[in-house]
């Protein structure tokens, strides 16, 4: 009687705690959620899509180009296409704060990543990171891009090192491919971009079906809309609140920029 109690009274403890457990995966090797199309890349903006971080590098905008790629992973993951870091973050593993080409996100608490990848370029050694910018938290190395190679690496972040900030991942010195990244046990907490001097009460952009309003402009202002992939869809200049169309379904950008400051919206298309 003992013993079947002390089963149910585990079996319940199991349920509980995979009820509570947080699991986010970004799984770009087989588009999960729609969020990541074949591209060229994502152009030279910034962005945040579906709570990840993407850094471009200024001079070309081939960073993020999904595009056909098919792997067979040791744990029985596939995937169909890859997310092409197209060059290194900016430095070697001693430099772990990335400048360019770099995944970010920030999450509430301790948690464990794992990053599922393989290199560039065949019989050449690469490694992918994944920091707090000051600490490494994780890291693999493949040393060709054939799928005997392919690398699955698990970063463990601390209470600590969540506090810090944005988690970082990206490429040492050279190109890697990446399929597939998953965060266990905690929320992600990624904000949508906007700027850090528009105070609060200045432009309002907002969607309404296709149509997308922006407001309370205060002086000659630059409207820029841009698609997830980085593409510039639209632009105006106003000095006045205006209204405009946007045919085609998805997520957007949208930058105001004035002498007040700048300010990114991600809008909702329908």
């Amino acid at each position: 009687m003992k013993k079947q109690l002390l089963f149910i009274i585990s079996t319940v403890l199991l349920t509980v705690s995979f009820s509570n457990a947080q699991l986010k995966v970004w799984d770009f090797g087989n588009n999960l959620g729609g969020f990541w199309p074949t591209s060229t890349g994502i152009g030279n903006a910034e962005m945040v899509v579906d709570g990840l971080g993407l850094f471009p590098i200024a001079t070309n905008t081939n960073f993020g180009a999904v595009n056909a790629n098919v792997a067979a992973f040791s744990d029985g993951y596939s995937a169909t296409q890859r997310f092409q870091l197209n060059g290194g973050g900016g430095g070697v593993l001693g430099n772990l704060l990335p400048i360019q080409r770099y995944l970010y996100f920030t999450v509430d608490g301790a948690c464990t990543v794992t990053v599922w990848f393989k290199t560039g370029s065949n019989g050449t050694s690469r490694s992918v990171l994944c920091t707090n910018g000051t600490t490494l938290l994780g890291s693999g190395t493949a040393n060709n891009g054939t799928n005997g190679d392919l690398v699955i690496f698990t970063a463990t972040v601390s209470a600590a090192d969540a506090a810090v900030g944005k988690i970082y991942i990206y490429g040492d010195t050279a190109s890697s491919n990446l399929y597939k990244v998953e965060v266990a046990g905690a929320n992600i907490t990624t904000p949508l971009l906007s700027s850090d001097n528009f105070s609060a009460d200045v432009v309002n952009v907002f969607a309404n079906g296709k149509q997308v309003s922006v407001s309370n402009i205060k002086s000659d202002s630059k409207i820029e809309v841009f698609n997830m992939l980085g593409a510039l869809v639209k632009s105006f200049n106003t000095s006045s609140d205006m209204n405009f169309d946007v045919e085609t379904s998805g997520f957007y950008i949208v930058n105001v920029t004035s002498k007040e400051g700048k300010k990114s919206t991600k809008v909702s298309i329908k």
